[in-house]
């Protein structure tokens, strides 16, 4: 089945500020370090929703509960100041709304993610001094999309993720909605970086394709049970669904949440850049199952006394710096690989129901790998993006398409 060209018309353009000012004294929110040496991009999502039956009210639902909820998301209501801090003067955030020439089921029985960029407001990899972005996309249905930016300088994914929930809650008028904590300054003071450019590793290549494939809930099953047989693993845990796919996939780097991994732990509502990568070089003809035991030992370092290290000294900008001076050099690949399974991405409810399906649009970066739970929470979603030609090698291993199914919908 081949994808189709979606055809989307931006027909509306405004601004929404908070509906309630910033206090004097929350005006300027400063970076965090891992903050300053994020990369300048945005943390794109597109959400699908079935067929609405008043689309105006919907629309001025979105963007009253929009302007409400800032005034908790202060930050994001205001302006980036070089990498150093955000201005939160309540300029406020750009909403946008489009028309799709086509129907829903059109474009998520088969996703393709480069046509997903038309559905955001933004370009991923162009980030300016503004902070979030917000795209509704109305289908010919009556059917919706919801597409956002928000800008990795101030968020990970999990505060995306939980930006979006508080977002939909606030709509569905829910008291209960739990606060962001703005923690992550305090705990990782902001440092002198100069010497690091947060832009190292991003590429303007024309040749980067990225493709969608699944692992249903029967496949990832058996890579479960074929890793979790290695004699490297002998007395060890199962292998999880993240650790089996990410290994099959032979993945080197990969992102790191460190909430749960400080003392004492931190909340999920805790904003800003929480994570980390892990790194694992594979040897030479290395199988799948002696990289997931690296995998596991190096996400096991990420522990409490890692976290003190980072607050505390420069050890970690120092060892990044040498590892892309080595990608830089040949003398390294990088493969990198960031999940967001266990996430709630389908959680964003905002009074019409969840999302029919959520997509990720493509960042410009190659070697990428992003998994993404399937609506169901059995099976799991591969955003892939690799240079043409290694793509149609890809598609071609015989071994992956006994475990991949490229672009069907898990609805």
């Amino acid at each position: 089945m081949k994808n189709i060209e979606v055809e989307v018309e931006v027909v509306s353009r405004e601004i929404i500020k908070p509906s309630s000012p910033t206090p004097q004294h929350l005006h300027r929110y400063q970076l965090s370090f891992l903050d300053q040496i994020s990369p300048p991009v945005y943390n794109p999502w597109v959400m699908f929703y079935s067929s609405q039956a008043d689309l105006d009210e919907i629309s001025h639902k979105l963007k009253r509960s929009l302007s409400d909820v800032l005034t908790k998301f202060y930050p994001l209501a205001g302006r980036l100041k070089e990498n150093l801090f955000i201005n939160c003067n309540d300029k406020g955030i750009p909403f946008l709304e489009a028309k799709v020439k086509c129907q829903l089921y059109d474009v998520i029985q088969n996703p393709a993610p480069n046509e997903l960029n038309k559905f955001i407001p933004f370009e991923s990899d162009k980030v300016t001094d503004l902070v979030l972005g917000i795209q509704l996309n109305i289908f010919e249905c009556g059917g919706i999309a919801i597409g956002s930016c928000i800008s990795h300088k101030v968020a990970d994914d999990l505060s995306s993720f939980m930006f979006l929930k508080s977002w939909a809650a606030t709509a569905r008028g829910d008291l209960e909605m739990v606060r962001p904590q703005f923690v992550s300054a305090p705990l990782f003071p902001p440092k002198n970086i100069s010497g690091f450019n947060p832009k190292v590793g991003m590429i303007n290549e024309k040749n980067i394709v990225s493709k969608r494939f699944v692992f249903s809930a029967a496949m990832i099953e058996a890579l479960r049970e074929k890793y979790g047989q290695a004699k490297s693993l002998e007395n060890k845990t199962r292998p999880t669904r993240v650790e089996a796919s990410s290994a099959f996939l032979w993945s080197i780097v990969h992102a790191v949440n460190l909430r749960t991994r400080m003392d004492p732990p931190l909340s999920d509502y805790s904003f800003g850049n929480l994570f980390r990568f892990a790194s694992t070089i594979p040897s030479s003809g290395e199988e799948g199952c002696d990289l997931l035991k690296k995998m596991r030992d190096q996400i096991s370092h990420i522990n409490s006394e890692y976290v003190r290290k980072q607050q505390e000294g420069i050890e970690h900008l120092n060892f990044i710096k040498d590892r892309f001076e080595m990608f830089f050099k040949g003398e390294m690949i990088s493969f990198n690989l960031t999940s967001w399974c266990r996430f709630p991405v389908y959680e964003s409810d905002f009074g019409w129901g969840k999302p029919a399906w959520v997509g990720s649009p493509p960042f410009n970066i190659k070697n990428l790998v992003v998994l993404v739970d399937t609506k169901s929470g059995d099976g799991i979603e591969a955003f892939i993006n690799l240079e043409e030609q290694v793509m149609a090698k890809f598609e071609c291993d015989k071994e992956i398409l006994a475990f991949l199914s490229p672009n069907i919908w898990m609805g």
